[in-house]
This record gives C-alpha cells, sequence and structure tokens, in this order.
C-alpha cells in the first residue's frame, strides 16, 4: 500500500480512517478539501486546484482523503494501488454527520480545515447524503466490484470493519 484512496458518502468517517491510516503507515496524507480550499473556505482558482491535483497523483506515496470532483475522483481511483470505500448504511453516515455536528458546537472536529464553517458545511452534507447514495454509491460499489481483480480494495460496510481493518493494518505494519 503506497497509493490510497478513502472514499465514501459524507459522514462515513474517511477523515477518521484517512488519519489513523497515515499514524499507522506514515505515507502522508492529503485532503481534498485543503487543497481545493483556503482557511475559511474561500476555494482556490480551479487551475491551481486541478494543478495542485496533478502535481499529487504523480507522487509515489499518499493518502488521500475526499471528494473534489467526479472525474477528479476517478483519476485518483486510476494511480492508486488501493481503494478503501466506506460505504455504511444511509442512516448511520446521516447520525454520524450529526454527532459531528453537534461535538463541532463544543470542540472542532479532529481534522476540520481551519475556519471552513462547521453549520453550513453540516447543511451540505445533509443535502447530498441523500443524493451521493442515489446516484454515486451504486457506481462506487460497481468500480469496487471491478477494480478487486487489479487492485487492493477494501469495501467497509459497518463500523466494526473499519475497526477490522484498521487492525490489520496495525498488525501488517507491526
Amino acid at each position: 500500500m503506497k497509493r490510497i484512496v478513502v472514499f465514501g458518502n459524507a459522514g462515513g468517517g474517511k477523515s477518521r480512517l484517512a488519519r489513523r491510516l497515515a499514524a499507522l503507515t506514515g505515507l502522508p496524507l492529503y485532503v481534498i478539501d485543503k487543497i481545493q480550499f483556503r482557511e475559511g473556505g474561500t476555494a482556490v482558482l480551479k487551475d491551481e486546484f486541478l494543478t495542485a491535483h496533478a502535481d499529487l497523483l504523480r507522487k509515489d506515496e499518499w493518502i488521500i482523503d475526499g471528494y473534489g470532483s467526479t472525474a477528479l475522483a476517478w483519476e485518483r481511483f486510476a494511480r492508486a494501488d488501493t481503494l478503501v470505500y466506506i460505504d455504511l448504511p444511509l442512516a448511520v453516515h446521516h447520525w454520524w454527520v450529526t454527532k459531528r455536528l453537534l461535538g463541532g458546537l463544543f470542540v472542532t472536529p479532529a481534522g476540520w480545515p481551519k475556519g471552513r464553517p462547521l453549520w453550513s458545511s453540516s447543511m451540505l452534507s445533509y443535502k447530498v447524503l441523500w443524493l451521493w447514495h442515489r446516484h454515486l454509491t451504486p457506481k462506487y460499489r460497481q468500480l469496487v466490484a471491478d477494480m478487486a481483480a487489479t487492485k487492493r480494495v477494501h469495501h467497509l460496510r459497518s463500523a466494526k470493519e473499519i475497526r477490522v481493518f484498521l487492525e490489520g493494518v496495525e498488525k501488517e505494519q507491526s
């Protein structure tokens, strides 16, 4: 595992898993939101973002967490050697967005981009949860099924599977 993509619907624990993977493997972690947006949530220029994304994909080692766009996500999937797809029941994604929002009222969530507004980001997450589930989830499920023959694929469907996956990586690294 040298080039890992962590992906899935909002509120699935992708960022937490990606940070843990980086800590376990020593691979550098790149968060798409931190490349695509400046502190405070202002988007960088599109060309600047696309150049940074292309430069990132040329690196030999990385863990990438985030979305950006469907086209860019598919570029990452093609370049990655390992896909980690978090595919929890829609209600769990919804609940975890709510937990992040409520917890964020007291403490900024770990890894949250500095200055990015939690309230509006959470409202956006609620808006995209169903759309993502309806339109992208079937495509992602097909992607991981198709890529299983040529890449290391982890299709995680529960909090327990996430935990077991991380335990396995920890054992592998020791």
